[in-house]
């Protein structure tokens, strides 16, 4: 997942992403494994990976009203949002 935090939202977003967010996606059966914060430079100013067992079970994530509650959430802090599923060494798979 990749987006830029909205200007003047840095500090709701970053209490939203430790309280709710992070939190949210374990819950969801999503395991963080990476954050990436782009201090200078062109490119996403977040980029996080969370990983799934199968793709089923991200598939069914995705589609739940959970999801859709976190990720509608989560637009009120930032822009330019998107994400990409792909697959990790046959064992799981990266959102």
């Amino acid at each position: 997942m990749k987006w830029d935090i909205k200007t003047g939202r840095e500090q709701p977003y970053f209490e939203f992403v430790m309280r709710e967010f992070a939190p949210g996606l374990m819950q969801l059966g999503i395991e963080p494994a990476e954050v990436w914060y782009t201090i200078y430079g062109d490119g996403p100013q977040m980029l996080t990976i969370g990983e799934v067992g199968n793709l089923e079970k991200l598939q069914v994530i995705l589609q739940g009203s959970n999801w859709r509650k976190l990720h509608a959430k989560l637009l009120l802090y930032v822009t330019h949002y998107s994400h990409t599923i792909v697959e990790q060494n046959n064992r799981t798979f990266q959102l």
